[in-house]
């Protein structure tokens, strides 16, 4: 199954340890996660489910290439790694 992980400045917030999902496309595998922990929904998704700007997802490696509807395809063992850039001076 593939696995989400989240950064963990992340988890420093909300408690959103590694997670084991059946999702194929990001959306599926995010969908799966946030039905369990809907407050994470807004640290990584826009009000209209879009990626948020500061918020980078790779895929095995690979930064997606969808940022608004998430349909960049998750292998049966690929490592979804969800990262929220940091600023501040």
């Amino acid at each position: 199954m593939p696995q989400v992980v989240f950064t963990p400045n992340l988890r420093r917030h909300l408690a959103c340890p590694p997670r084991a999902v059946a999702g194929r496309t990001v959306a599926a595998a995010l969908s799966e996660v946030f039905a369990d922990n809907p407050g994470l929904r807004g640290y990584v998704l826009d009000d209209q489910g879009q990626l948020r700007q500061h918020v980078v997802i790779f895929v095995d490696g690979q930064m997606i290439y969808d940022r608004a509807r998430l349909t960049d395809p998750v292998r049966e063992h690929s490592e979804v790694y969800v990262l929220q850039a940091l600023s501040g001076g």
